[in-house]
């Protein structure tokens, strides 16, 4: 890759309840499609800034960084996705942006193939950080 091709990064929040269920967002642009909250850095930001700030546009609300579980290529759109365990600061809660329709906790069983694996990664997080291409 040359200096001044263009390709995308990215950091997104596993959040956990309870129950050991994720939560996912659904996009109000696009293909409508449920999530990860976060979302692409911004011109100068470290991917840490970029969750913090995305999760906070995103659920109104402030996280806390556990840890970096893993960085995936996304061929289809020349994008790498920074994946985090994440939670909630106690006491707030989710008030969605217009850029999201609703939100709703997700059993692993029925998240995508990808997004499973991603999350399972997070769940399994042993110190080291997986690296994966899709």
């Amino acid at each position: 890759m040359g200096f001044h091709d263009f390709y995308r990064l990215s950091s997104h929040a596993v959040i956990f309840n309870a129950n050991n269920q994720v939560l996912l967002l659904k996009a109000t642009y696009a293909d409508c499609a449920w999530g990860l909250p976060g979302g692409g850095l911004d011109q100068g930001e470290t991917i840490h800034q970029a969750l913090v700030r995305e999760c906070f546009e995103e659920l109104g609300c402030e996280i806390a960084i556990e840890y970096l579980s893993g960085v995936y290529f996304h061929s289809a759109v020349n994008s790498h996705a920074f994946i985090f365990r994440c939670q909630i600061i106690e006491g707030q809660s989710i008030q969605l942006s217009d850029e999201h329709s609703e939100y709703r906790w997700f059993d692993l069983a029925e998240l995508s193939s990808v997004q499973r694996i991603r999350v399972e990664d997070c769940l399994a997080f042993d110190g080291q950080v997986q690296s994966r291409a899709f």
